[in-house]
Parts: structure tokens; C-alpha cells; sequence
């Protein structure tokens, strides 16, 4: 497996605000890059994104149509797996409550899919009630493809690995399911305030 760690570049000490800062987590100000594998570049005019699975109609927007959606600004602190914490990250995007406006489902669980094969999966109820965003921005510009651009799936209240970059989709699932890292030993829900970071954790 290759890694991109572009930007990785040891540990600051300054711990952050009390509070706010997961155990065994340290600050960076700058943005790592981590990747399993090459970066997806999909063209605007072929990305889609679709709701999937356990529902009672399938959903699917273009990108024209996604961008058209109501959208937030969101403000959050974000925690890597390997460690680092940025704090008050600001991102632009569409909350999955939106994404999930009208479906009627009794899935209790989604997976996360994104160009180039990565999933995780999340329960549904971490991705809803105001807790998830399918992202486009970040810092007042457009998603970098390197952060997961054009669009990622930002869940701040877990690790970062289940904030699935170049996400296209939701599948609703009735059970859990381990996605990428998750069958190769990362835990199945990695809340960083309990490092939750390997199965058993």
C-alpha cells in the first residue's frame, strides 16, 4: 500500500486550547496529505453522486444539479488517526440530511464510496441530525483533489479516515459492514475522544 504524506512534517508542541484536543493527538497548522493509493481526478461533467441500498428510490444528482442544493458553511476541529489535529476548520458544503430529504429507509448503517475504491462506513445516525456534510470547500476555495476534491464527506466528530475523500455515494446498509481500512484492523467506528483507532481499541 503507498502512502502520500506530503506535509507531514513532526509534531508541534503546542497542545491547543484544554478541551479541545483528543488524547495522543498533537496540533499542526499546516494540512497532511494521506492517501491509500493514486489520486482520483474525475471531470465535473462525469462526477455524480447517488444514494444507494436500503432505500425506497435510488437518489442521484450531477454535479450541476449537487451544486445547486442549499449548502453550509461549517466551522470544526478534525483529527487524523495518525495523530494530528487542525482546529477550526472551515468548510462549504451540503449536510447528508438534505442528500437524504425524502428517503424512506430502515437502514441503520451506510458505507461511503468514493472514486478509486475507498469505503468506510459510518452508522446513520453519524451521518445525520446535523453531524455530516458532502464538502466542496474548504478555506473559501474549491476542494483540492489532493484533500479529496472535488468533493469529500466531512464527518468532524470521528477520525478523519471515515470522512471519505472523493466520495460519490451513500449505500444504506440494515447491518454494519467493515469498509477499506476497516478490514485491514481499524476500528468499525473511531471516535477519537475514546482512541478508537484499531479494532479493539
Amino acid at each position: 500500500m503507498t502512502f502520500i504524506s506530503r506535509a507531514f512534517r513532526g509534531r508541534p508542541r503546542d497542545q491547543g486550547q484544554a478541551g479541545r484536543l483528543p488524547p495522543g493527538q498533537y496540533l499542526v497548522r499546516d494540512f497532511p496529505v494521506l492517501s491509500a493509493g493514486p489520486t482520483p481526478r474525475t471531470p465535473l461533467t462525469d462526477w455524480t453522486f447517488s444514494i444507494t441500498g436500503e432505500v425506497d428510490k435510488l437518489k442521484n444528482w450531477t454535479w450541476d444539479e449537487f451544486r445547486k442544493l442549499p449548502t453550509q458553511t461549517i466551522t470544526r476541529d478534525i483529527h487524523c488517526v495518525t495523530k494530528w489535529s487542525k482546529q477550526d476548520t472551515v468548510w462549504e458544503g451540503v449536510s447528508v440530511d438534505t442528500l437524504l430529504e425524502g428517503v424512506d429507509t430502515s437502514a441503520e448503517y451506510v458505507m461511503a464510496f468514493s472514486d478509486g475504491g475507498y469505503t468506510t462506513n459510518l452508522p446513520l445516525e453519524d451521518v445525520t441530525g446535523g453531524k455530516a456534510w458532502v464538502a466542496f470547500n474548504f478555506d473559501g476555495a474549491p476542494l483540492e483533489a489532493e484533500h479529496g476534491g472535488p468533493a469529500r464527506l466531512l464527518v468532524p466528530h470521528l477520525y478523519f479516515w471515515k470522512s471519505a475523500k472523493w466520495v460519490r455515494g451513500l449505500q444504506l446498509m440494515a447491518k454494519d459492514e467493515p469498509g477499506f481500512w476497516e478490514t485491514y484492523g481499524y476500528h468499525m467506528y473511531g471516535d477519537p475522544w475514546r482512541e478508537q483507532r484499531y479494532s479493539g481499541d
